[in-house]
Parts: structure tokens; sequence; C-alpha cells
């Protein structure tokens, strides 16, 4: 039997998954032909669902930590055992040090609404430390904002009526396959496709042309293709006059960034600065899809502020097959619902997320003596993960996990909780590279004892007295509430009776949601923005890339981390045959610097700074800079000789949105002998 799915990966695709039964197991995944826009394909990673639930190495039943920490020695404990004891342990934790004390932890393990939500009621009830979701794409999200507003941005279907496409920081083939059939049709009716990107991966081996800058210089490409469009007059006057605001400000700001100069910065050739930007300037419908690769920096909310303007030169937005994508979807704005915020107790601390070695090793008054991980695998994913381990291995901090495979931060636990999967669980997913919502049922029960992320919550909260009807709702009682609090906007009229039965439904968002102006505070492109002048942020963009302090001589090459072919963060390390098809974890490396360093090809290198060090196989390749070091994926360290990617990463903060500055870090690398 074949039932309807979606996948809850942390993808922009958000795939819908036909997935084939039988005796209550899963046996095989292929994409709905009926989704309007995934259309019937999936990524090669879906094909292996059913080793990610059925697998030997799951974890079906409750553990509690019988070994040190770290060491993945645990026995089998009941439900109501594992349940007790952390309800007991979260009244001891809160009566002698405050329930600030308790920290949770998590992200997007889990993309559903409801079961990803759900922990935030609980913790605010709970009194614990607020946790601040920042580790991924706030620095986009507020660049973009502070350029052309707040909400969803031009349909990702529309590229296909282009003439002339950017791929900016984005590896469609790997990070957003179902865009890539409408770039296809683009280029067949004769659009160029131009990919800008510090290295040379699946998409750009693609493009027509490959723009390989140096990380953390857009900005100031994008100043320069500004300078081009607006010197050579190929900017529309009208629109300019009618629609935006700081124009003649930009225009002296540009000034500052002639080709030349952005060359020397982004250490490419300014013929290749001229070119794209007279093609895009050229086009009848120019169009560019951005990722998140532009705002892993330190100052990528900058970097994708000024590319977000590039389109309001040229008014790209009011021509078919024009306009700019970041984010899509947006589906139910309003969850109150589900985080109850109004639970929280006045004046509760909030924790960066991005700061979690730092919270468990040096926050107090009070000190964090109990954390709680759900929907994440921070000893992995955090940055500076080397001081992550360290909080995590004191004896005076009590660690529950929930989980469905030993990962490291499993492995630090004292009790282990197992998670049901996506596919065992109903509940409502929004999307954010199409616009579409959809609710699904579990096609099978969860595996062996695991339970739900509302499951778990729901049996604390009772252990714990918490009587609010979000602690005793089912999810198609939290699905009604959900829809009754948001009629109105990008869900007023969508077809609730589709969406109940489980088939995807569209909201109410038109293809070009710039057609009638701009959410910002002036409702017109800033390109001049009073709201970043009054937070003391520069209110024009800036082209100048900010350079590691900690780097100097000792650390010249750059580090960046992007998505690998076949992993999504650390998720699909768990999967064997994923493992055997990726082979050996590689850092990719340029000729150049391998011989001046005595490296070989396919020979262990040590990748070092001050903050930790990883050891992975050298690949040299020119499809990377001289001056870059490029590791494809978060390979568990378990899974290496020694260490991980992100013990390389800092836990500074971007310029906005206050995030992770994941792709802006210095480096060493040398043979092992």
């Amino acid at each position: 039997m074949w039932k309807r799915a979606v996948c809850t990966k942390d993808c922009p695709d958000t795939c819908g998954l036909l997935i084939k039964v039988e005796d209550g197991c899963i046996t095989a995944v292929k994409g709905d032909p009926e989704h309007p826009y995934t259309n019937g394909f999936t990524c090669k990673k879906a094909t292996f669902f059913p080793e990610h639930v059925h697998a030997d190495t799951r974890i079906t039943t409750p553990l509690k930590r019988t070994g040190p920490k770290g060491s993945g020695q645990f026995a089998p404990i009941s439900w109501d055992d594992a349940l007790d004891e952390v309800a007991s342990q979260m009244r001891s934790v809160s009566e002698q040090h405050g329930p600030q004390s308790i920290l949770p932890y998590s992200y997007a393990g889990h993309m559903g609404l409801i079961h990803r939500n759900i922990g935030q009621a609980f913790f605010n009830k709970l009194g614990a430390s607020a946790l601040d979701y920042t580790i991924c794409g706030p620095a986009a999200s507020a660049g973009f904002k502070a350029s052309l507003g707040k909400g969803p941005s031009t349909e990702i279907q529309e590229a296909a009526k282009s003439d002339f496409v950017i791929i900016w920081g984005n590896n469609t083939l790997t990070t957003n396959i179902h865009a890539w059939p409408h770039i296809k049709q683009a280029r067949k009716n004769g659009a160029p496709l131009v990919v800008i990107d510090p290295y040379r991966n699946r998409t750009a081996q693609a493009a027509d042309t490959h723009l390989m800058l140096r990380p953390g210089t857009d900005a100031a490409l994008a100043l320069a293709m500004m300078h081009v469009l607006i010197k050579e007059n190929m900017v529309d006057m009208a629109f300019i006059a009618g629609h935006t605001v700081g124009f003649e400000e930009l225009r002296a700001r540009v000034d500052e960034y002639p080709p030349s100069r952005a060359a020397e910065i982004c250490g490419i050739d300014e013929s290749q600065i001229v070119v794209l930007a007279r093609g895009y300037g050229q086009a009848r419908a120019p169009y560019i899809r951005t990722g998140w690769g532009p705002a892993r920096q330190l100052r990528g909310g900058m970097a994708m502020r000024t590319i977000a303007l590039l389109p309001a030169l040229v008014n790209a937005f009011a021509k078919p097959g024009g306009g700019i994508t970041r984010s899509l979807g947006g589906g139910p704005a309003d969850i109150t619902c589900l985080k109850r915020p109004d639970l929280r107790p006045p004046g509760t601390r909030v924790v960066n997320m991005v700061e979690l070695g730092k919270a468990l090793t040096q926050l107090d008054n009070p000190r964090v003596h109990m954390l709680y991980v759900y929907l994440s695998n921070p000893a992995v994913v955090a940055p500076q993960s080397k001081m992550v381990l360290e909080g995590l291995a004191r004896d005076d901090l009590f660690t529950v996990v929930q989980e469905m495979y030993m990962t490291e931060t499993a492995r630090h636990a004292d009790i282990i909780l197992p998670g049901a999967s996506f596919l065992e669980v109903a509940d409502l997913y929004r999307a954010y590279g199409h616009n579409n919502i959809q609710f699904v049922q579990p096609v099978i029960s969860p595996v062996g004892e695991s339970r739900s992320t509302l499951a778990i919550f729901q049996a604390l909260a009772a252990r714990l007295g918490f009587d609010e009807p979000v602690f005793t709702s089912t999810e198609a009682e939290l699905l009604d509430q959900i829809l009754a609090d948001n009629n109105t906007g990008y869900m007023e009229g969508i077809d609730t009776a589709a969406l109940k039965s489980g088939r995807p439904v569209r909201l109410n968002i038109p293809a070009n949601p710039f057609a009638d102006g701009f959410n910002t505070p002036s409702g017109k492109v800033e390109f001049y923005s009073q709201a970043m002048a009054d937070q003391g942020l520069p209110p024009l963009p800036d082209g100048e890339p900010w350079r590691d302090p900690d780097g100097g001589e000792r650390y010249p090459l750059e580090f960046i981390t992007p998505p690998h072919h076949l992993l999504l963060n650390s998720a699909f390390n768990e999967v064997a045959a994923i493992r055997e098809q990726i082979g050996d974890a590689t850092v990719k490396i340029h000729p150049e610097t391998a011989t001046n360093r005595g490296i070989q090809d396919g020979f262990p290198v040590r990748v070092f700074n001050d903050r930790g060090e990883c050891i992975l196989q050298a690949e040299v390749t020119e499809d990377t800079r001289s001056d870059l070091l490029v590791a494809e994926g978060l390979h568990w360290p378990s899974l290496l000789p020694r260490g991980g990617a992100n013990q390389l990463t800092s836990q500074r903060i971007t310029d906005m949105g206050n995030t992770c500055a994941f792709h802006c870090n210095k480096v060493e690398i040398e043979p092992v002998a």
C-alpha cells in the first residue's frame, strides 16, 4: 500500500512523498506525482528513508547512562522510569537553582509545525531559559527585509520565463533540486546561467559562467554591478523615482566600487564583473536565486541586503520571469497556540543558540544545570563544538536527549528518549521553497517504543501538573486551532477540506508578491534604510569585507563547510549505505596550496586553528581557490579520525540577525605524518 507523506528535512523543497508500507514497515519511497511543485521526484537521500526508519542501530527504548559521559554506555529503562526521572530533575534543578538553569535546545530536525514548536509551550510554562533560534537564516532574512521588506519573494517557477538567470550562493543541484527544471527551461529558451560561488560545486559545474569570488565579498560584487548599471544607464528611472528611496545616496556609494576595485576585493577578473552587470542590465527579465551562503559571513546580513537591491535598479519585479527568490511559503503566521509565549514569565533570559558552548561553560546567574535537546545534534552542528563538548562533559549538568540514533550529543546524555520519525507522526508542513502547505497522517506506527515529540512533552507536562489545553490536544485538534487562528492573509480562502484529506494546498500568495508594493517602513525599496540607521547599522549598502582577526599570518586560508550532496547538516550520517557511498570525508584544496605544503591527493591532512582541528582526506582540485579550503557536509566526528569541522568555526555573531558566521573562519592545513 502506498501512503502520502511529506519530507520534513530542513530543505526548501519539502517534497511530497509516496511511502510503500508492507506488514507495517516502510519498503520504498518515491515522489508524489500529484504534488504541484515537487512533481513526482525526490533527491537521492529520500530513497534511504526505509533504512533511516528501520535500521538496527535505531534507538527504540529509553536509555539511562551507565558509564562516563561520552562513553556511549547506556542501559534500557521503562518510559515511566525515564519520564519520572526527567520530571524529578526538572523539579530539583528548579528548586535548587531556579527554572532558568534549565536550557532547551532544538532546531530543524523535524520541520512540521506542531512537533517542531510544541516544546516551546512546555519550556515557557516551566520558566526555563528561552532559546533564541538564530543558527541558520536570520542574517539572510534581516538583510533581505531591510531592502525589500518581510514576506515571500518571487516564486521559483518564474525562473522558467527568465532570459538571464543568476544563482548566487546556492548549490541548487544539491540543496534545491526542484528549482532546477525551471532553470533548465529558461536555458532551453536561451537564457544563460551564471553561478556565483566561492568554489565549483555541482551547480557551478553545470553553469555557463562561474564567478569564483572570495568568501565574504558578495556585497562588493553587487555594488560593482550597480556601478556599471548606473554609469551605463541601464536602470529604470521611472520605477526608481516612484518605488524606491535613497537612490541618490546609492549613486554616490557605488562610485566607491568600480569594477576594478571590486575585482581586487573579490579576487576575480574585472572583465567578469562588467560582463555580468551588462548581461543583467540588458536582459528582458533577469532573475536571481539567492542561497544562504553569502549570509554565512560576519557581514552576511549586509551581503544579502545588497544583493536584494539589484532587481530594483532594472525593475525586474514587473517582468514575467524576473525578480529575486530568497524564501517562499509562509503558511500560518500565528502559531502562538503551539508556542504559548504568554506562559513565559516576564524577564526570562534568552540564550542565543549560536553561543551554546559559552552557555554551557561560562553562563552563570544561574549556571545551566539541565540541558534538554530535541530535534537537533548540537555536539556536531553548533559552532566551536570543542567548547560544546566540554560543556556536555560537565558532571553537574544533567542532559536529556530525544533522538533516534546514538549521535555525538546522545552519547553525552544522562537520559535518552527515543523519538518517533517524521513518518510516524501527524503534522502540518509549510515550505520555504514553494507556496504549498500539507497535513499528513503517520504512515506507520512508531517503531519499538518510540514516541512523538508531542507525546513526550505532554507526558512530562502531566507529571508537572501543567493543565493548559496545548498539553492535552491531539495533532488534529491543534490543526483546527491553527486554522481558526489563521484565516486571513496567505491562509485566506484555502481549501481546508483538501488540507485535512492530506493533499497539498496552495497558499494565497501571488507568483510576484512585490506587485502591490514592498513591506518596508516606507512601502518602497529602500536603497537607504532609516530603520538600519536607527539601529546603528550602515543605512547604505557597504561592500567592505570583514577579515578574521584570529587569522593573521598563522592562519592564511579561508575555510567553508557547504552542504554535501548526500548529507543534510548532520543528518543521514546514521544511514550505513550513505556512508559507504560517501567514503572518507574530504577537504578540497587547490593544487598550488597543496604543493606549497607538501600535501598529496588522497592522503590525510590536518585542518586546524586555535579553536580546534579535524583530520580529513585531501582532494587536490582546481574546483576551489588557492586561498580557500572546502569541506562539504557535516560528518559525525565519531566517524572521523579526530574532531569535526565545527571545531574550527567560531561563536561570533553576524552583523544582522544574531546568527552564526559559519563560513568566516581562518585555518591552516598540513599533511598528517
